[in-house]
């Protein structure tokens, strides 16, 4: 490619030094139970190969996962599964807290061995930068300093600090822990407040999800949306998700069960209307060298031309189809 092709790349002129910033799957599936660990991995190879695109993770889980005096082996198993995943797939792990016993067993096992291997490694319950600072000297200790970590908040106190700990460079992502949130708060936010409804509409569960998710936005960092635990409601689900990416800035959500991950895929994805709206006005402003224009009466300039390459972008990652005359931004850059 050459150095003008290069610089009318819209991820360079309009992104700069965040082009490189974090795009991941919109969803993130977690299992823990063997059988459920291997069918999502498979599930995942396989829609993968019709979407053309990984478009959710899998997150072997060893803080659910794992029975109680059973933590080292199910580490072992995480990271044979991890070892033995189809090519291109992504695969991360969730260990346990950084104050548990088997957290140094879990990063020693499974980033030890598996840590190329991995797309991130959650880690649940941080509470500070503390732990983040924990967890990433635990990786760098057993020569995983590159493995990106994903942290879980679930509790008042970590939601306070969640923009210092959305700061720290190893942080690649910030989940929402529903359940633990609630629950840390001894029954002052009513069981609903867990529900697929009620959490969009208790103010303190409303006011936690916002300010993950800006904390997150604050430092290119991705915010992933909390669980819909009524895995048999599907319109639920599907609400949940539209109102989290559509409402409450999340650009990622976790699935618990195989049937929520289309779902969250499809909410997450932008429409043909929308695809097609961002690669008319971007095509248009190529021609005028991002230089501002009027296009269906309406002004556009740089701010206006980054939102619709980020919906260009994940539909490009959505596996969504794209118009032929935008495909060559993303086609596979050449040695």
């Amino acid at each position: 490619m050459s150095a003008a092709a290069a610089s009318s790349h819209p991820g360079q002129v309009l992104l700069g030094s965040q082009a490189g910033a974090a795009m991941l799957p919109v969803c993130d599936h977690y299992s823990g139970v063997e059988a459920r660990m291997r069918k999502s991995l498979a599930l995942q190879a396989e829609i993968t190969a019709e979407f053309g695109a990984c478009v959710f993770d899998v997150t072997l889980d060893c803080e659910d996962g794992a029975p109680v005096g059973g933590e080292a082996e199910h580490a072992a198993l995480v990271t044979e599964l991890a070892i033995g995943a189809a090519p291109g797939m992504r695969v991360g792990a969730r260990v346990h807290p950084v104050d548990h016993p088997a957290f140094a067993g879990d990063v020693m096992t499974i980033a030890g061995r598996a840590g190329d291997r991995l797309s991130h490694l959650m880690v649940p319950k941080v509470e500070s930068i503390q732990d983040v600072i924990t967890a990433a000297e635990a990786l760098d200790n057993v020569g995983a300093e590159s493995l990106p970590l994903h942290v879980l908040i679930e509790s008042p106190l970590a939601v306070h600090h969640a923009f210092d700990i959305a700061a720290h460079p190893r942080v690649q992502s910030l989940s929402f822990g529903l359940m633990d949130f609630v629950s840390a708060h001894a029954g002052a936010i009513p069981a609903d407040g867990m529900a697929a409804a009620g959490q969009f509409t208790h103010p303190l569960v409303v006011r936690a999800k916002l300010a993950i998710a800006s904390a997150a936005h604050a430092h290119g960092k991705v915010p992933s949306h909390c669980v819909v635990t009524e895995f048999n409601d599907l319109d639920a689900l599907r609400q949940a998700a539209r109102r989290a990416s559509g409402e409450f800035g999340y650009t990622r959500m976790w699935s618990i069960h195989p049937n929520q991950i289309r779902p969250i895929v499809e909410a997450f994805a932008p429409d043909e209307s929308q695809v097609g709206k961002a690669a008319d006005i971007l095509l248009a402003a190529s021609a005028a060298q991002w230089a501002p224009i009027s296009l269906h009466g309406s002004l556009h300039d740089r701010a206006s031309y980054r939102h619709f390459w980020q919906v260009l972008i994940r539909a490009h990652a959505t596996g969504r189809a794209l118009p032929p005359e935008v495909q060559h931004w993303f086609a596979p850059k050449g040695p």
